[in-house]
């Protein structure tokens, strides 16, 4: 994560500062905020954003944040496009380490591969200078869990009809042949 970001919530946190004591942090969005998001995110809404974060050190330069945030924004419904409010409670936890750490990387040895476990634990995050923005680490878990389509309850597709292809009718490659000896 780089310090210098164009999110419109941001909690810069200088790494220097930062204990193996886990610090609580409690972050919120004001109006401004609230309504950067919903235009970065592209909804109608974000009626509130609330985190509750401890931040502490991980292994030697390293920095974990964990915790949990909550939403409540509302999104157009795919088929109305009618408001549709949503809740969101979405656990993190995010390790960081300085790009140039070894830790940012898991390398085989013998054959150079960046190896990963799909079921494991995600990769450190690497970040660069001396600051993290904890703002943005909440902004992106929510923006995860935001639904890409959103329908209002009891809606459906009642109107739309499916093509069956029986009125389909495939070319026939040898169509433009027919009147060529014709021109002759």
């Amino acid at each position: 994560m780089n310090q210098i970001n164009d999110t419109p919530f941001s909690y810069l946190v200088k790494v220097g500062h930062i204990s193996a004591n886990p610090v609580s942090v409690r972050l919120e969005a004001n109006a401004q905020e609230r309504a950067g998001l919903a235009r970065l995110w592209n909804i109608l809404s974000v009626d509130s954003l609330k985190a509750e974060l401890q931040i502490a050190k991980w292994k030697k330069d390293g920095v974990r944040i964990k915790g949990s945030v909550q939403a409540r924004i509302a999104q157009a419904c795919v088929v109305t496009l009618e408001p549709v409010p949503a809740e969101i409670d979405e656990a993190i936890d995010q390790i960081f380490v300085p790009e140039n750490s070894r830790l940012a990387r898991r390398i085989s040895e013998e054959s150079s591969e960046l190896l990963l476990d799909p079921d494991g634990e995600d990769m450190p995050e690497p970040f660069v200078g001396d600051t993290i923005d904890a703002g943005v680490v909440v902004a992106e878990a929510v923006a995860l869990a935001i639904d890409p389509y959103p329908r209002k309850e009891g809606i459906v597709f009642g109107d739309h009809i499916e093509d069956d292809g029986k009125n389909d009718k495939k070319p026939n490659p040898f169509a433009v042949l027919k009147d060529w000896k014709k021109d002759e």
